[in-house]
């Protein structure tokens, strides 16, 4: 709860839009203290978020504390983190000590972990604050975060619009100016798709560069954790916190993760960029923003990087096929079979898990070792795309936000994931960049490298910040 010792004095009328290394910039210079930031983010959530519901649970007290011992330790002149005093937001999926953690689900509705998960652990190490979690669809299951713990979480650019799923609340709090920093995570899509419809940036780290630790249910080749925000200095100051090896995780690499800030600002001239455009979703998708998407590409050009003359072509038949087995029979595995089989957690479960679970129970042995060998054939195929390219640029999606009503409750559009989930199945890193605007609403450009290309893709990212930068224009609140 706030107090009287909390009284924010003369703050910047825009600190709720400021980077996470502003914030924390100003707070080491004693230009703010943690707590008066803290009490701004809280106070602005408890105003506004009643329309868009992105946070299920607001740690307020948490934050509050965590922000005062800051304070006191810049106070005594002792050393703080790279996150100090800065508002960090966690994906409900995500385990928090002594901060309920659901997964979306009303299964785990009043449940509070008795620790945190290792991601969260590093953040808190860092000295970020940690403000609350973040509204997910039950375990990060669905494209858009509805489920049965809290309303639907909306577009903060339109409330008739979806912000996405699964990192939904992730990407409309940052959106909203909520929180400067949020941790997401994906198997399919789930931190880009919400970015691009939000219009926030959203890193996917290659598979096994995050240690995996501490979440509900998760999958052996897809899921990946990482950072979604504004801005690609905060990007890399959030996914090198992240990406520490860990010998906890067995699919984690465990080498070093290179500086991601160290050649942040060195440009992309003599790149060799690739355009991949899946003519195969004609129809389905919204030309208008297809359009737009590859004329902001293309702008790169300007930046001295070079395009290669035919677009990039990826054979993807099968792998949505491929992508489901893997996903659901994984995730059924690490926690759906025991609360399916489960007759009073079953029916607690929302349509949609219930039918994810129900599907991955039938899947056979062999239905499963054939997806493997299609996952296996597709990597190859993919890295291909690469020999000629440094990079591969395609839209995150080809529509935007769609409108909630016009979509069922557990309607699954493989047209949405088409870009996105090809990365998660490949294994490589991608970002979700701000774009423009089409119809009034946030679209996004795909920027994929190969594994353990991450600085790489915030070099592209953090090279058309400069140019054309995309926080300038913000949604009405």
């Amino acid at each position: 709860m706030l107090n009287k010792t909390d009284a924010m004095t003369n703050l910047p009328s825009d600190l709720h839009w400021m980077s996470a290394w502003q914030i924390r910039e100003a707070i080491v210079a004693r230009r703010l203290s943690a707590t008066e930031v803290a009490t701004h983010f809280i106070e602005r959530i408890e105003a506004l978020d009643r329309r868009l519901h992105t946070f299920f649970t607001l740690s307020a007290d948490v934050a509050l504390d965590q922000a005062r011992a800051i304070d006191r330790r810049i106070d005594r002149g002792e050393p703080v983190g790279p996150l100090a005093g800065v508002p960090v937001s966690i994906k409900d999926q995500f385990w928090t000590k002594e901060i309920r953690t659901t997964g979306g689900s009303r299964v785990y509705a009043d449940h509070v972990p008795d620790q945190d998960s290792l991601h969260v652990a590093r953040l808190k190490a860092a000295d970020g604050v940690i403000i609350g979690k973040t509204a997910t669809p039950e375990f990060g299951t669905f494209w858009r975060t509805v489920g049965r713990v809290a309303p639907e979480c909306v577009n903060p650019w339109d409330i008739r619009c979806t912000s996405g799923g699964s990192s939904g609340g992730a990407a409309a709090s940052v959106a909203a100016g909520f929180g400067p920093l949020a941790l997401g995570s994906d198997s399919g899509g789930s931190i880009r798709l919400p970015s691009a419809m939000c219009g926030v940036l959203g890193v996917l780290p290659s598979n096994g560069r995050v240690p995996r630790h501490g979440s509900f249910g998760s999958t052996l080749f897809l899921s990946c954790i990482g950072p979604i925000c504004r801005d690609v200095r905060d990007a890399a100051t959030m996914l090198q916190l992240l990406a520490q090896p860990s010998v906890a995780d067995p699919f984690c690499r465990l080498d070093e993760p290179p500086d991601y800030l160290a050649g942040l600002d060195d440009g992309i001239k003599g790149l060799r960029l690739g355009w991949w455009e899946d003519r195969s979703l004609t129809g389905r998708v919204n030309a208008a923003v297809i359009a737009a998407v590859k004329k902001t590409a293309l702008g790169l050009g300007e930046l001295g990087a070079m395009f290669v003359d035919d677009p990039v072509t990826i054979d993807t038949q099968g792998i949505d096929e491929a992508w489901k087995i893997l996903d659901f029979v994984d995730r059924y595995a690490a926690l759906g079979e025991a609360l399916y089989s489960d007759a009073v957690s079953r029916r607690k479960l929302t349509q949609y898990a219930r039918e994810r679970f129900a599907d991955a129970k039938r899947v056979s042995g062999a239905r499963y070792s054939q997806a493997v060998r299609r996952r296996a054939e597709f990597i190859r195929s993919f890295e291909a795309a690469f020999v000629n390219c440094d990079l591969v640029l395609s839209p995150t999606l080809g529509f935007t936000a769609p409108v909630i009503e016009s979509v069922g409750p557990a309607e699954r559009i493989p047209a949405l994931v088409a870009y996105t989930l090809a990365v998660n199945l490949a294994g490589f890193t991608a970002a979700s960049i701000p774009c423009g605007f089409v119809d009034g609403l946030p679209v996004g450009l795909q920027v994929i490298a190969p594994p353990n290309q991450e600085a790489l893709v915030l070099r592209a990212a953090r090279a058309f910040e400069q140019a054309r930068p995309w926080t300038e224009r913000k949604p009405v609140m």
